[in-house]
């Protein structure tokens, strides 16, 4: 045992005194393939030196487990919980028969005390775990955000294409509905007045379009209402599907009844069902103008939140960041989250990173919404300081609890339950804010208030 302890770096440095007391201190355990050495989220109470057999390290990500990393003999595990006490930050399982040493935090702290080559060894080891761990998981945490995002995006781009499909239907429908009226009146005999009557018509349902009169639901049901009875008394065909039709482009009972006085009881049906069919034409080609041009805007927004085919360092507009990151993520808060403005549109731009700041406003902002839970306000909030432009993304959710602040931007760290995020996006965000663009992050945090205050100079030394 003392020999095969020897190899391992943590120990090399240990007399045979010290050796010998370590061994005399510690136990064996065994474990059968399946069997967990340890569990994520369990307090770290003691570290363990694999003697015999392969061990792997798992980490539990959105309810996925992932595989980190494999252990064979003369590993050491679980060190990096023993020190502190804190939770495992992930579970290690017996892939074959395994037999280790079991070192508790007593014993443990007491080789450290015994050897220096010991506390070198455990800082090295931490390094290169942590370093490990993190550009696994970071890489985990930026395949999880995009497929975050690309679902976002697609529920998104989904409604207005559905809307264009819809909309290309109902056009064709009512096209061929309007060249069948067409020739039907055409063969008709209408003197001049009539004619300019028919023509005004055209123009004002091509122009009731632009400038259709908003009504509340009550208010414009009650008129399609006393429209159709009025279409009815005149023989109209299908007046339940004509009568809102008419309203939409802001007939009311006097126009109709104008039109009624300039034609005889053969042509005015045939006038009104042309008007109806060819309002629904212009008012779908008008939805399918405004449906492209809502895909168009998402279009441009993940272009620009992406910065594609741009420098990595550039003049920014945070606010362009901020409003690019809500299109993105506004699938999440569309339906009960209200979204507050309170830009400083008159502050210059800041020499940035640009994408990466929108990694920073992507994980801040789908961390407030996930708090919000469907329901409350985010404020968004931008002014200057000599130096510096500060944002403040706010939301009036459950807060933050007191003894989790300090810890908020450390590695790992994470106030969801197990399984439910790396505790990366954070401290992503830290390093991104504070290391490379030398600024402040920092929250303040209460029951019914959660501020995330984002400081950054407005020119980047070089």
């Amino acid at each position: 045992m003392n020999e095969f302890l020897r190899q391992v770096p943590l120990f090399s440095g240990l007399d045979d005194y010290a050796l010998e007391r370590l061994v005399a201190m510690s136990h064996e355990i065994r474990l059968n393939p399946g069997e967990y050495l340890m569990r994520e989220g369990e307090i770290g109470d003691a570290m363990y030196v694999t003697l015999e057999g392969t061990m792997q390290v798992r980490k539990t990500v959105d309810e996925t487990e992932i595989v980190l990393a494999e252990r064979g003999p003369g590993e050491v595990l679980g060190e990096m919980s023993v020190l502190d006490q804190s939770p495992r930050v992930a579970s290690v399982i017996a892939l074959t028969p395994v037999r280790a040493l079991v070192i508790d935090q007593e014993t443990f702290m007491a080789l450290i005390d015994w050897s220096p080559t010991a506390a070198r060894s455990i800082l090295r080891m931490f390094a290169q775990r942590i370093r490990s761990m993190q550009a696994t998981l970071q890489q985990r945490e930026k395949m999880a955000s995009l497929g975050t995002l690309a679902a976002g995006i697609a529920h998104e781009l989904n409604n207005p294409a559905a809307a264009v499909k819809r909309g290309v239907s109902q056009l064709r429908q009512d096209l061929g509905r309007v060249e069948e009226l067409t020739i039907q009146l055409d063969g008709l005999e209408v003197n001049a007045e009539q004619r300019a009557a028919l023509k005004t018509l055209r123009s004002e349902i091509d122009d009731s379009v632009q400038n259709v009169q908003a009504l509340d639901a009550i208010t414009r049901s009650d008129l399609e209402a006393r429209i159709q009875d009025w279409l009815e008394m005149r023989g109209i065909a299908e007046p339940w599907e004509v009568a809102p039709r008419l309203v939409a482009l802001g007939f009311n009972g006097e126009k109709l009844q104008a039109l009624d006085a300039r034609f005889d009881e053969g042509t005015f049906p045939l006038v009104i069902e042309w008007a109806a069919a060819r309002g629904s034409g212009v008012s779908v080609l008008a939805e399918i103008a405004d449906s492209a041009e809502r895909i168009s805007g998402i279009v441009k927004a993940i272009k620009e939140y992406s910065y594609l085919d741009q420098a990595p360092l550039q003049e920014v507009d945070v606010h362009d960041g901020l409003e690019n990151t809500l299109t993105i993520l506004r699938h999440k808060w569309k339906q009960g989250i209200t979204i507050n403005r309170n830009y400083a549109r008159g502050l210059p731009k800041i020499e940035a990173y640009a994408s990466e700041l929108n990694q920073v406003w992507t994980n801040i902002i789908d961390n407030a919404i996930d708090a919000l839970k469907g329901e409350g306000e985010l404020t968004l909030c931008t002014y200057g300081e000599p130096d510096h432009l500060c944002i403040e993304i706010c939301d009036n959710g459950p807060g933050i609890k007191p003894e989790f602040l300090p810890r908020l931007f450390d590695a790992f760290f994470t106030t969801k339950p197990v399984g439910q995020g790396t505790g990366l996006g954070l401290h992503i965000s830290y390093n991104i804010i504070v290391l490379k663009h030398h600024g402040r992050l920092t929250v303040t945090s209460k029951p019914g208030y959660t501020c995330f205050k984002i400081a950054l100079p407005f020119q980047q030394s070089r």
